[in-house]
Order: C-alpha cells, then sequence, then structure tokens
C-alpha cells in the first residue's frame, strides 16, 4: 500500500517558489519514510507461538524461523553404527501356537537328517484374531401357580444389562468416541464393519450416556479431592454447549486431572472445579480470574514468550530489557533443572535463585519506571504481584511453569476442533467424565479401558464404581 497522491499537481507544485517546492517534498520523504517504519514495526510485531499464548497449531510449518541449529549431512532413518532395535520375543509358553520347523534334509549333500536343535531359531508372528462377536441370550421362562393362577417370568440374572450391549461393548464405545475422539457415526462403522456388530449413531448415543452414568459417582469423589491437593495446575479453552459458548476448565494434580464444562471462564467457576476450601497453590497464566485466589504461580513458559515478544520489538529501548530479562531466564530454568536432576539440593537451589530473582525484580521495576507504554503495563503488575513469581522457590515441590495443565488439555482442544463442542448438558457431562478417566488412568498408570470395563460392569450390579483417587 503507497501513499495518496498529495492534493496538488505537479504543475501547482512547479509554480510555487523553490522553498515551498523544497518544503513539499521534503514533508511527503518524511511521512514515506515514517510509513515504511511502521510497515516494519507492524511485522516485527506479529504474534507468533514463540511470543504470544498462540497454540503452535496457528502457525503453519512453512512459517516458521529457520532452525539455528546446521542441518546435517547424514541421511534420514537409523545410522551404521546405531544400536538394533527390535520387538522382545515372549516366552513360547505364552503363544497361541508353536509350529516346530526341522529340516528333512542336508542342503549340500541330501543327507537325510535326524536328532532335535536344543536351541532352535524362534520367529514370532503376531496377527489378529477373527472377531466373532459373543452373544448370550437369555431366554426367561414364565411359570404359572398351580395354586393361585397368577404367572411368574424369571427376572434377568444380576448385572445383566436391560439393553443389548454388555460392560465391554460399552466401555469400548465410550472409549473410541471420549479417548480415540471418533464421531458417533464413525464409532457405530466400526462396530458394524471391524466388529461385526449391528449398530446405529443413535445407540451409541445410549452408549454414551451409559458411560456418563457410571462414571458420575467416582467424577465427583475425584473433583472433591482437588481441595486437599498442594498444588493444582488450571487451564481453560472455549467450547460450544449446542449454540451457546462455553469454556473447558482442566485441573491437574500429580495424579489426578478433572475436567469441567462450565458457561463461563469468570472466577465463580473456580470454586465449582476445586471447591471453597482448596488452600493450595494454582499455576496458571496471567488471567485475571485466577487473582481471587490466596496463592498463586505464575507460569514463567508463558512469561518467556512475553519476553521474546519485547526482544521481537522495533524499540532499542524495550528490545534491551527483554534481551536483559531473557538472559535471566535462561539462568533461572538452568538452575531448576539442575535441582530437578539432583545435581543441587534445594539449599543450593534457593541459594543460586536469591541474585535471579533480584534482578528480575530490578529489570521489571526498571520496565516499570521507564515510560515506555510498551513496558509500564506489562512490568507494573508483574512488579506488584512478584510475590506469584517466586512460589516455586519459596515452597518446594511446586513446578515454575502450567504444562502440565497445557499438555491435559491439548487433547481436548483436538476433540473440540474436530467436534466444534458437544451438542446438549449430556454431551458435556460425557466428554468432561472421559477426558476425566482418560488423564487420571494415564497418570497413574491404569488402563483406561479396563477401568471403564469395571465401573460399567459395577454399574449394571448397582455397585459403586471403582474408585478414581491415587492409591484406590
Amino acid at each position: 500500500m503507497s501513499l495518496p497522491q498529495p492534493p496538488i499537481s505537479r504543475e501547482q507544485l512547479e509554480a510555487l517558489p523553490p522553498e515551498t517546492q523544497a518544503l513539499i517534498v521534503s514533508i511527503i520523504n518524511h511521512y514515506e519514510q515514517r510509513l515504511a517504519e511502521l510497515r516494519a514495526e507492524l511485522a516485527a510485531l506479529k504474534k507468533t507461538p514463540r511470543n504470544s499464548s498462540l497454540p503452535p497449531s496457528t502457525e503453519h510449518p512453512h512459517a516458521k524461523p529457520p532452525r539455528d541449529k546446521k542441518k546435517s549431512k547424514k541421511k534420514r532413518g537409523g545410522q551404521r553404527s546405531h544400536r538394533k532395535h527390535e520387538r522382545a520375543l515372549i516366552p513360547a509358553e505364552q503363544c497361541s501356537k508353536v509350529v516346530p520347523l526341522h529340516p528333512e534334509n542336508c542342503r549340500r549333500c541330501g543327507t537325510r537328517l535326524k536328532g532335535e536343535d536344543s536351541q532352535p531359531l524362534r520367529h514370532q508372528v503376531w496377527e489378529l484374531p477373527e472377531i466373532q462377536p459373543i452373544v448370550i441370550e437369555y431366554q426367561r421362562h414364565r411359570r404359572t401357580c398351580s395354586c393361585c393362577g397368577e404367572s411368574t417370568c424369571a427376572p434377568l440374572p444380576a448385572g445383566v444389562p436391560t439393553g443389548q450391549s454388555g460392560p465391554r461393548l460399552v466401555a469400548f464405545v465410550g472409549l473410541l468416541m471420549g479417548h480415540f475422539r471418533q464421531s458417533k457415526r464413525r464409532a457405530a462403522f466400526f462396530l458394524q464393519d471391524f466388529l461385526g456388530m449391528p449398530c446405529c449413531p443413535s445407540l451409541t448415543v445410549k452408549m454414551q450416556n451409559l458411560v456418563a452414568a457410571a462414571l458420575e459417582q467416582p467424577y465427583e469423589e475425584l473433583r472433591k479431592s482437588l481441595g486437599d491437593a498442594k498444588q493444582a495446575n488450571l487451564d481453560e479453552s472455549p467450547t460450544k454447549q449446542g449454540k451457546q459458548k462455553a469454556w473447558l476448565w482442566a485441573a491437574v494434580t500429580a495424579q489426578a486431572a478433572v475436567f469441567a464444562i462450565f458457561g463461563s471462564r469468570k472466577a465463580e467457576a473456580l470454586p465449582k472445579l476445586l471447591g471453597d476450601a482448596f488452600n493450595g497453590v494454582i499455576n496458571c497464566d496471567r488471567a485475571k480470574m485466577y487473582w481471587r485466589a490466596k496463592r498463586l504461580q505464575w507460569c514463567w513458559a508463558h512469561l518467556k514468550r512475553d519476553f521474546q515478544a519485547l526482544i521481537d520489538h522495533q524499540d532499542p529501548q524495550v528490545k534491551r530489557l527483554g534481551h536483559d530479562l531473557m538472559r535471566q531466564v535462561r539462568l533461572m530454568f538452568d538452575t531448576w533443572w539442575r535441582y530437578k536432576a539432583d545435581k543441587i539440593s534445594w539449599r543450593a537451589f534457593r541459594r543460586e535463585m536469591a541474585p535471579i530473582r533480584e534482578r528480575i525484580n530490578q529489570l521489571l521495576l526498571r520496565g516499570a519506571c521507564s515510560g515506555h507504554a510498551r513496558l509500564v503495563g506489562m512490568c507494573n503488575e508483574l512488579y506488584d504481584h512478584r510475590e506469584w513469581l517466586w512460589t516455586f522457590v519459596e515452597v518446594q515441590g511446586i513446578e515454575p511453569t502450567n504444562n502440565t495443565a497445557e499438555r491435559a488439555l491439548r487433547p481436548a482442544v483436538i476433540y473440540r476442533k474436530l467436534s466444534f463442542g458437544t451438542q446438549s448438558a449430556a454431551g458435556s457431562r460425557f466428554i468432561e467424565r472421559m477426558l476425566t478417566v482418560s488423564e487420571t488412568c494415564r497418570l497413574q498408570s491404569r488402563s483406561i479401558f479396563g477401568y471403564l470395563t469395571a465401573a460399567l460392569a459395577a454399574h449394571f450390579h448397582r455397585q459403586p464404581a471403582p474408585s478414581l483417587l491415587p492409591g484406590a
């Protein structure tokens, strides 16, 4: 885009005195130069995942800057000197079938061979079994009383569902939709084509409601346990419920994750998720709805991206402060990872962090007093709440970043992009409970399918589902 033509023709300009002509030309040149500077500054201020909270998926792969690392001259794949990796053989006793192979004749002279090899070469082939659905028919006979004439029909045994889907089948469909992010139509197609079971999308909805009902009690039990957590990593992402905008919240501890869908992003959602008695530390970004909590740990991964945005700025004053802050942040993370690797003790970690902490606070104060519009607001906020930057130095066991919650929320964000949210409150309950089970079982190294099957079997027996609490 170029500057508009000046409201004076060349003939009119040439008719003016030379001094006036020179003044007008210098004004035009000045604003053309200023426009070019503003264009360059606007290009530098473009938000990317490296200098803002934008997710990496928003940036096209071809738009990423070139890596500083030089391209290797080696070919792709395994190198000649690399150690071979292959699947370990399982014991022969665990194989479905063992086929002994004996050579009949000598490969050189043709003489007939006899005897046994004490250590034969073992070769194992893995294969899927032919899938044949298990269908159990219950024939409920009716008998008539010879005394009073009343007829009585035999009831179904305990644990037999009144519908046509057993606990393993319902758990499998719930896993397809809630964990592997398949639509109801695709889940029905999988059952029909691969498993040979008649199914339609409406039946998967019924199974979804069964899963949600079976998980209600362990979900609520796990959510209430968050009130006793020492630390909770929180994050949220927009979603939809029907035509209404909603928010998916995630609260992640060391061995549990709870997801909940609320209609608001406001601070009122915090006690609904964590309970009124929560006294632990919340790891989060700098969103203001978290400020109501008693103790926070602001995420240094977010802050690092904010400081990178200062480095990308055109103004030398802003750029310099960004470089000074980033230098201290790198020292901070280097100290943190040495502590996490048990290379230094907790006391040594705090001792080494003291000058880094003091220097960053000084730099934030410098930015707050700089008078520069780009620096004053951000640095004022960080300096005024600097105690929320250093909770991980004061309390042992607290992480300096909120990466745990962001990693847990990522599958939910992918699900939202595929499904565009849920269509009803019942669908929201299914999603939040399935996400909770999926991530919690992963954190506890438990089988998700095994837990779902046990929960549904207990539901059909009208018994409490297995607990999701750590160590239960």
